[in-house]
């Protein structure tokens, strides 16, 4: 059983966790905010934030050997769930005809600010 942290290129982790942890068949990706490679966030409106979301997902699911269309579950935090259809669509777009199970929370707030955070859980072996 291959396990242990997921170490992608680009900005670190804003706090004590991996961005992503390979356990047996799964890679459970932390919730990916949208920060660009300096670490700053990206984006004030909810579209670039959410695109920024998702390939930020996309650069951490590659590094633990895995691509989108291998999630199986996804989690999507707001701060504003009016922004729920606008994220709705982009979500979709990234994962085309693959539907992982997922939920959608609103929250109060999220780190550094950001409207959005998104995070994966993927499965590594055969379906």
């Amino acid at each position: 059983m291959s396990k242990g942290p997921v170490v992608p290129p680009g900005a670190a982790p804003v706090g004590p966790y991996s961005a992503a942890y390979r356990a047996g068949e799964f890679v459970f990706v932390s919730g990916q905010i949208p920060l660009g490679p300096d670490g700053a966030l990206v984006g004030q409106g909810i579209e670039e934030q959410t695109r920024a979301c998702l390939d930020n997902l996309r650069r951490v699911l590659e590094a633990g050997g895995v691509t989108p269309a291998q999630v199986v579950k996804a989690t999507i935090f707001l701060t504003d769930m009016a922004e729920f259809g606008t994220v709705n669509e982009i979500y979709g777009a990234f994962f085309g005809e693959h539907r992982p199970a997922r939920a959608c929370v609103e929250v109060g707030a999220l780190p550094k600010g950001a409207k959005v955070e998104i995070e994966a859980i993927a499965y590594v072996g055969e379906a």
